[in-house]
């Protein structure tokens, strides 16, 4: 897909909790190109001291309409800068980034698990739209430390089953993701496994889906600078080598990871 630097308008930026911002863009109508599921854009933030763009998820994007909706966890300078924006400003971004799910029957089957934990969750929200549109139902299982910070509960569920663990028992159930019964009980059988969050709980999940033989892609969250790969930061160690995941990834199956 073509990259391109494209000007957003803001049409809405809302503070789901302390942490948590949905951001709403509109991109420009001459914009004819397409976003996937784990891809990412490269916003720059014009605020003093952050110097390079940042690797934001795509959460969900209308083709039609051209509206981009990002996931901002509000952690340093340019995250904090996006989240006091008002609705009229203007975001600089680099759109569509990187290699995304695969989300094709072939690959997904008809009862895929789709887990995400903290701001990971953010990619599966557009996943789950597209297998919803292949008409397959799927089943989400996020996580987080509490419950105040399991966002977007509403549009999971308008997608597919939803299912939550939350560190300290404050909503559903307690504990990690892979703790949850689901993954636990035998009647509950997966025909495909995507997942997104913290790297001990992909890994975790990697691990999970290895010893019950159910394909599994990960979105890895690799510290990037330019997005391009050619700054070489954010390379992986593979079956097959170095891989940038920036440009061969975000999302890789887990047979291509040696921590898998």
């Amino acid at each position: 897909m073509k990259k391109e630097i494209l000007q957003s308008i803001i049409l809405s930026n809302s503070a789901l909790n302390e942490s948590y911002y949905k951001l709403e863009l509109q991109l420009p109508k001459t914009y004819q190109g397409e976003m996937m599921p784990g891809q990412f854009v490269q916003l720059l933030a014009k605020e003093s001291g952050a110097f390079l763009r940042r690797p934001i998820s795509v959460c969900d994007y209308d083709s039609g309409t051209h509206r981009l909706v990002l996931l901002v966890q509000k952690v340093g300078l340019a995250s904090s800068y996006w989240c006091t924006l008002a609705p009229g400003a203007t975001i600089d971004l680099i759109a569509p980034l990187g290699h995304g799910f695969t989300y094709s029957p072939d690959f997904s089957g008809e009862a895929p698990l789709l887990i995400g934990g903290g701001v990971g969750i953010a990619p599966l929200l557009m996943l789950g739209k597209k297998l919803q549109q292949e008409g397959i139902k799927p089943t989400f299982l996020l996580g987080a430390r509490t419950k105040s910070l399991l966002v977007l509960q509403d549009e999971f569920k308008n997608i597919g089953n939803l299912y939550c663990t939350t560190e300290d028992a404050s909503f559903g159930e307690k504990g990690r993701v892979t703790d949850h019964s689901i993954c636990a009980t035998p009647i509950y059988i997966y025909s495909s496994v995507y997942t997104c969050g913290p790297l001990p709980m992909m890994k975790s999940v990697a691990r999970w889906a290895k010893q019950h033989s159910i394909p599994c892609e990960v979105s890895l969250e690799n510290k990037m600078a330019c997005g391009i790969g050619a700054c070489l930061c954010c390379v992986e160690n593979t079956t097959e080598g170095h891989k940038c995941t920036c440009t061969e990834g975000p999302v890789f199956r887990t047979e291509e990871l040696l921590w898998s």
